[in-house]
């Protein structure tokens, strides 16, 4: 049964739908999936067009509203919102250590997580908007980086339910591979870190310090986790966000205090790195994170932790490499790698399921080209200069190859714009939908 509630500027009510674990066996398992219904205030019933927010991840819940903020503001002016808890996460059937622990051993948790991907995630919302708008209804999509990578999922496998699109710093490449993206992401990922130290020049004696003394002596975070220097590099995803360089600097301000036996790495940056570093409230991110690149037909090898190995491709992230000169630690970004499931308490019992899931071979294909080239729905899409986290390079051979796309290329946000700016993104995009720029 849906239940409503009000918050300042909204009115939300819950849906709960039963969907095949694997659409392609409808009779079979049946998995929950949670989505949002949100509207303006004295609109509830009117016949306001739909709206379905995908959500940044993979393994991302969608946002929980606390009124009418940010880009939901300048949605709620024409639209009725859906936010979908994707399959997995949020009020959506919980994948985690806990509850993949109760489907068996390494290989049972492996095959039922295959079936968590964009293509599914995608049927699901198929069978959503059909019970909600009915056979033929249409609704808009609004799709947040990895939200963008689902979108052209959407126009690859059902583009007859879509009205309209519009992508935030998410137009993925079509036919590239998971080697692909990190030879894209590394160097992108060490312009970031010359922006913030040339902001916070201090910063470079600051982590050189730090990730001295983990060298050679890892420190224990406060749920048990390891800081060690790889880890203490891998707070660089932060690096990828409007404030994320500054939040950064903050923390190292706080690093280090003088206890018993001298200068020792503070609780509270200590409760501050693990903040950014656990993955407790997001394990598919780590667990799925690369597979969402895995496409049989560009890659049969599969995605065998191909941040770690393309890592070795660029020596300038090499801490120890770093330390034994006077060249600046470099913090790495949006990649996951082995280690992260011996350190992180959330994800060790999920190791050995990573490992097979980065051993698959057999993923299918995301997207279709040829239809993707025929699309006649139209979308709009703002790419981000020098996005760290979806190589602009990339975005832009798709927007090209995508047909009935328009994009606007800004430097004035990066790949958190859709939040950070309030209504300016996607207000944007919305009058490129209407004509208006």
């Amino acid at each position: 049964m849906s239940t409503a509630s009000r918050l300042p500027g909204i009115v939300t009510t819950d849906h709960v739908f039963r969907v095949p674990l694997d659409h392609r066996r409808p009779e079979g398992e049946r998995i929950e999936v949670y989505a949002r219904e949100v509207v303006a205030p004295g609109r509830e019933h009117e016949n306001l067009p739909w709206m379905l927010y995908l959500q940044g991840g993979p393994g991302g819940k969608a946002g929980r509203p606390l009124g009418r903020d940010n880009w939901l503001s300048r949605a709620l002016d024409d639209y009725r919102v859906l936010l979908l808890d994707q399959r997995g996460t949020g009020r959506s059937t919980p994948a985690n250590r806990q509850t993949l622990a109760r489907r068996g051993g390494a290989a049972e948790q492996a095959d039922y997580l295959a079936h968590f991907r964009a293509d599914s995630i995608v049927r699901d919302a198929e069978l959503v908007r059909r019970l909600l708008l009915g056979e033929d209804g249409q609704w808009s999509l609004l799709g947040q980086s990895f939200g963008g990578f689902c979108t052209l999922t959407y126009l690859s496998l059902a583009p007859e339910g879509v009205r309209e699109a519009f992508v935030t710093g998410g137009l993925a490449g079509l036919r590239v591979s998971a080697d692909d993206v990190y030879r894209a992401a590394y160097p992108r990922v060490a312009r970031k870190n010359a922006a913030h130290y040339a902001r916070y020049p201090q910063d470079v004696a600051a982590v050189r310090r730090i990730a001295a003394h983990l060298a050679g002596r890892p420190a224990e975070l406060p749920d048990g986790g390891r800081l060690t220097v790889e880890a203490f590099q891998a707070i660089g995803l932060l690096l990828g966000g409007g404030s994320g360089s500054d939040t950064l600097h903050y923390l190292l301000e706080e690093a280090w205090v003088e206890g018993v036996d001298g200068a020792e790495l503070s609780d509270t940056f200590l409760a501050g790195a693990q903040a950014q570093l656990s993955f407790a409230g997001n394990p598919l991110y780590a667990v799925l994170h690369e597979s969402i690149y895995g496409q049989l037909s560009v890659d049969r090898a599969g995605t065998e932790w191909a941040a770690e190995r393309v890592r070795k491709e660029f020596p300038a992230f090499d801490a120890e490499q770093a330390l034994r000169s006077e060249a600046p630690v470099l913090f790495t970004g949006e990649m996951i790698y082995p280690w992260m499931f011996d350190a992180d308490p959330a994800l060790v019992p999920l190791r050995e399921t990573a490992q097979l899931l980065a051993q698959r071979r057999d993923w299918p294909d995301l997207y279709s080209p040829e239809r993707l080239a025929a699309n006649e729905v139209p979308v709009f899409a703002a790419v981000y200069h020098d996005d760290m986290y979806v190589d602009t390079g990339h975005s832009l051979e798709t927007a090209q190859a995508v047909g009935n796309l328009r994009y606007w290329i800004t430097n004035e946000w990066e790949h958190d714009g859709l939040r950070v700016s309030g209504r300016a993104v996607l207000d944007r995009l919305i009058r490129m939908a209407h004509g208006e720029v």
